[in-house]
């Protein structure tokens, strides 16, 4: 009986001691997952001023096209008047021409009417000096029958020949009337000419400084759209701030909750390939033209591989997951834990596409997600990283 109370004593007496311990414990764990919690509320907050900068992006983007469709169209309605102009410059060239040619015409046709005028003064003239004489007294005048039939041939051949005048000169006089009702007409149509040509080309000016004014608002829209790439690429940084501060976190609670540190598995060599089927790097480890932003000499800190979405991906290196989760401008990403401070990560993994969470022990090559496109993507790849002490490092040296 004695020892059963004494065992019951020192039973309680271990309990005693051990409760601080593990009331101590489960405030700590509590705490960081408090932490953890505010980490991922702030994350969710810059990731939704992310989706806000992203629309307005896409807003800019489209207006951008719209403004170009826009000089597009005006260029093409530019063009179309200055061909407009051209056919007007021709009809005035033609009827210029043919102005010129009326009025030749009617030059030569008042010179062949004076000239018959004169030819007629000149016989009135004659005439009236001469006196008159009928045709008949001509003709009853011969001295013979042959003399009288000479001067009927030459009467009809006179006769003839002012009748041809005579219809010379009212053909003239009517081509005359014509071609200065032509002249009319056609410079009436010159005046009409010009004064469309005139139209035309202010039409031509007003469009032009329209697309002045549509370039300038262009280009406004592109300066816009950088200074928002600029502040989509600010909070990326953040972004990657709050990453590894949310992975510290989640790496201690997990060491909370076992109670111990996490087992060291990288001890060196080569990492394995996070990617087997598609190796094609569309993106090195250093400065680079960022793809959305167009920022030259902007850092990547890891390697791009290219795949179609829903490709394996791989553990590089056994060890423990600490984030299974979306994060801000990463997407759908995954952090392993090697031990010794080397950490791997998974980037812009397709929605569902994770096949670990946080605290699972993975060996390497055990697949652990899918290749997406989630996050600052602009194609499906992997996003695959290798950080020493929380600091990026190029994934190439361990590669190969």
């Amino acid at each position: 009986m004695k020892r059963t109370l004494a065992f019951l004593a020192c039973m309680l007496l271990a309990f005693a001691v051990s409760q601080p311990y593990r009331t101590e414990a489960a405030s700590e764990l509590e705490k960081i997952r408090s932490e953890i919690k505010r980490l991922q509320k702030q994350m969710s907050d810059v990731d939704a001023n992310l989706k806000k900068v992203e629309r307005d992006k896409q807003y800019v983007l489209h207006q951008k096209e719209v403004t170009m469709d826009e000089i597009n169209e005006l260029v093409s309605e530019i063009n179309a008047l200055e061909e407009e102009l051209i056919q007007v410059d021709r009809q005035i060239a033609d009827t210029e021409d043919a102005l010129v040619q009326a009025g030749q015409e009617l030059e030569e046709a008042q010179t062949r009417i004076e000239e018959r005028s004169e030819l007629l003064d000149a016989r009135v003239r004659l005439m009236y000096t001469s006196g008159f004489v009928s045709y008949l007294d001509v003709l009853l005048s011969a001295t013979s029958f042959s003399d009288f039939l000479d001067r009927l041939d030459s009467l009809q051949s006179i006769l003839a020949q002012d009748k041809a005048l005579l219809e010379a000169h009212r053909a003239d006089k009517a081509l005359i009337e014509e071609k200065k009702a032509r002249i009319e007409r056609e410079l009436a149509e010159l005046r009409e000419l010009y004064s469309q040509k005139e139209d035309y080309y202010n039409q031509l000016v007003e469009k032009e400084k329209e697309k002045e004014v549509m370039i300038l608002e262009y280009n406004r829209k592109i300066e816009e759209l950088e200074q928002r790439a600029e502040e989509l690429e600010e909070i990326s940084e953040e972004q990657e701030k709050l990453m590894m501060e949310l992975a510290r976190k989640e790496k201690a609670a997990i060491e909370a909750e076992k109670k111990k540190k996490n087992k060291v598995y990288y001890t060196g060599g080569k990492l394995g390939m996070p990617i087997r089927d598609y190796k094609y790097v569309s993106s090195k480890f250093g400065p680079r033209t960022h793809p959305i932003t167009g920022e030259k000499g902007k850092q990547h800190n890891g390697i791009d591989f290219a795949a179609p979405a829903g490709t394996d991906i791989y553990a590089a290196e056994s060890g423990t997951v600490i984030v299974a989760q979306r994060m801000s401008g990463y997407g759908n990403t995954v952090i392993i834990d090697h031990g010794n401070g080397l950490w791997t990560l998974y980037a812009h993994i397709r929605n569902g596409g994770i096949l670990v969470k946080a605290g699972d022990e993975v060996k390497k090559g055990q697949k652990i997600a899918e290749v997406g496109s989630t996050g600052n993507s602009t194609g499906p790849h992997l996003h695959f990283e290798v950080r020493l002490n929380e600091k990026p490092v190029d994934p190439d040296s361990y590669l190969r």
